[in-house]
């Protein structure tokens, strides 16, 4: 049954797509069966492995709208072991068609249930808001992971994440949790950025990955390839390599024991 981790932070700009195509794709490489979906309306996800704005007719608004399977969706990617359910430009509208419907958070949570034994993940990639895909996303997780960058406002973001996920728990999902913060873009000469980073490690886990300013992984979207494929020996690859393996270990059901 696959763990559905839904990458969530309000705040643009902190490396939730990034982190959503590269934790993905470093998942495939370890051999794991992904499904990676994208939620945001501007579908960068989608380019980012390889997924073309307009080489495809259905997405996550179709199957948000139960006019679409998973199944009849999700596209192969240029990965052995990763497939991307797609973002089209028509998802920017799903808040307004949802907007009566007293059902709305749980549409992507029922549309996930006939897959889920397909998939070892599915990674979710969340819009920069607390809007209805974000509540979809929270609705049908498992578990959170939280990218943030060490700056002033980024505590303020994730108070504000950390009660919305409160309210999805008691309303739709008793088991969300938040499963960790991963510090990115993050420059440990920074005095601002270690403070932060230390108020942060008092009341969340925080991985032990922590991902750098990375020229190859700004470049890698621009040719529709995760960075594992773009540059595998960039420090970017590898990080997000390692924080896979970190994220298999700490769900193992040693780990668990």
């Amino acid at each position: 049954m696959a763990r559905v981790v839904a990458i969530a932070n309000q705040k643009g700009g902190v490396g939730k797509t990034t982190t959503a195509v590269n934790l993905a794709a470093s998942l495939a490489v370890a051999e794991q069966s992904v499904l990676l979906i994208d939620l945001d309306p501007q579908g960068n996800a989608s380019t980012g492995v390889g997924c073309a704005p307009g080489t495809y007719e259905s997405g996550t608004y179709r199957v948000l709208l139960g006019e679409a399977t998973v199944q009849e969706t999700a596209l192969s990617t240029e990965m052995f072991g990763l497939e991307v359910l797609p973002a089209t430009q028509d998802l920017v509208a799903i808040e307004r068609e949802l907007a009566d419907d007293d059902d709305s958070a749980v549409h992507l949570r029922d549309a996930l249930a006939p897959v889920r034994a397909q998939y070892d993940f599915i990674i979710l990639d969340c819009p920069p808001s607390l809007g209805v895909l974000t509540i979809n996303a929270l609705t049908a997780a498992d578990m959170v992971l939280v990218p943030m960058q060490c700056e002033y406002y980024a505590l303020e973001g994730l108070s504000q994440l950390v009660g919305t996920i409160e309210r999805v728990r008691a309303a739709y999902n008793e088991e969300l949790h938040v499963h960790g913060v991963l510090f990115t873009m993050f420059d440990a000469r920074n005095n601002l950025a270690r403070e932060v980073a230390e108020e942060v490690r008092e009341h969340f886990h925080v991985y032990e990955t922590i991902i750098p300013r990375n020229i190859r992984l700004a470049e890698a979207p621009s040719h529709g390839q995760p960075a594992i494929l773009y540059d595998p020996s960039s420090r970017g690859a590898y990080k997000y390599l390692s924080l896979a393996r970190e994220l298999l270990e700490a769900l193992s059901p040693e780990a668990a024991a």
